[in-house]
């Protein structure tokens, strides 16, 4: 597939989509990154409206694979025109979820990355909508991929379970989420803190766990309750983790925020 015409146009295009992010230092990463715009080009043309960094995330989260990277990115545009025709998801199209104030986001983490607080108790499926809340799931990602600080792909998530219960428990809601997050936002999460979480929510993450790709296993952590507060100040100051964590930072809604 890494034919001279695809290097060619790799090195022609790579630097006009580095103006308005970090550049891609590496030289294989790069090539890779102008040979799948080439290739993905030619079949979706709306291909010339992301950037090298989107490229890159699908690129890693194939492993560098240029083939399955760009069945994956070509899935994703053709998706996006399916779910996203107005570019966002209008709030009134959501709102019973929104209602709950299940997601909330405010803060950044030492490395700037936005932090995310969802609580699993807040989400009862049997008085919801499947379809709002896929809907739900993309406004949010979208709302936080808009939060994203000048030079950040990534944000990190509290998933809260304290108080999660049978009544809690959606599994083909979990597993939609985790589809839209790995296939279609991929390498935006940078890590996934679960906490409170009780007994019987091991017997729903023992169905959803072989659902989830290798490269996001790796970033989700289980923490202690005795450990909570020192576990999430290794990586969140205390001015900016949330202030039911023992910080001092007031959660925030996400369609407040």
């Amino acid at each position: 597939m890494e034919t001279k015409e695809n290097k060619q146009v790799a090195e022609e295009a790579a630097p006009e989509h580095e103006e308005n992010g970090p550049l891609i230092e590496d030289e294989i990463e790069r090539s890779k990154v102008g040979i799948m715009r080439a290739l993905c080009d030619r079949q979706d043309p709306s291909t010339k409206e992301v950037d090298d960094l989107m490229i890159r995330r699908f690129l890693r989260a194939r492993d560098h694979d240029i083939e399955k990277a760009s069945t994956l990115f070509l899935k994703y545009l053709t998706w996006k025109r399916s779910v996203l025709p107005k570019g966002h998801i209008p709030e009134t199209e959501i709102a019973n979820d929104l209602s709950h104030k299940k997601v909330c986001m405010q803060g950044l983490d030492k490395l700037g990355r936005p932090i995310v607080v969802a609580f699993g108790n807040r989400h009862n499926p049997a008085k919801g909508n499947p379809e709002e809340f896929k809907r739900f799931v993309v406004y949010t990602l979208e709302k936080i991929c808009a939060r994203m600080p000048r030079g950040e792909e990534k944000f990190i998530t509290i998933g809260d379970l304290q108080g999660w219960g049978y009544s809690n428990c959606d599994i083909r809601g979990y597993l939609a989420a985790l589809s839209t997050l790995q296939d279609c936002y991929p390498e935006r999460l940078g890590k996934l803190y679960l906490v409170h979480a009780p007994y019987i929510f091991m017997t729903a993450w023992k169905m959803i766990y072989p659902f989830i790709d290798s490269n996001t296993k790796k970033k989700i952590v289980f923490v202690e309750n005795k450990k909570l507060t020192s576990i999430l100040l290794e990586d969140i100051d205390e001015t900016q983790l949330p202030d039911i964590y023992g910080g001092k930072m007031p959660l925030v809604p996400i369609q407040d925020s």
